[in-house]
């Protein structure tokens, strides 16, 4: 019998690990990235009081292009750092969301760090 390999439970397992280390602060908020087979998206959050500063996607107005590349992932970092430095907020810390930090996920956290994010 072969068995049946949930990926996407693995990904929350990994994610619940993370997230019992690292918390956003005013100060130093979490900026939060989730990525579905067509598109990606970034937020910047509070967590001690349960807010969003600061978000953006591949599927926002402003966005331009395919949603599922390392180039659309790139644009996504650099459009959540340019509003989140238009919001005051330079440091974060990055929260990879349980996924493995290549491919889209690394492309978005260095358009971030382009964009004067420091993490």
């Amino acid at each position: 019998m072969i068995k049946k390999i949930d990926t996407n439970a693995q990904r929350l397992k990994r994610h619940k690990r993370v997230r019992a280390k690292i918390s956003g602060t005013p100060e130093r908020p979490r900026l939060n990235v989730f990525r579905s087979a067509t598109n990606i998206y970034a937020q910047v959050i509070d967590d001690v009081n349960g807010k969003t500063l600061v978000a953006a996607s591949s599927l926002d107005k402003a966005f331009e292009g395919a949603g599922s590349n390392c180039e659309a992932a790139k644009k996504v970092g650099l459009m959540v750092a340019e509003r989140a430095k238009a919001a005051g907020i330079t440091n974060v810390v990055f929260d990879r969301g349980g996924y493995v930090y290549h491919g889209r996920v690394a492309a978005l956290a260095e358009g971030a760090r382009e964009g004067g994010l420091e993490f």
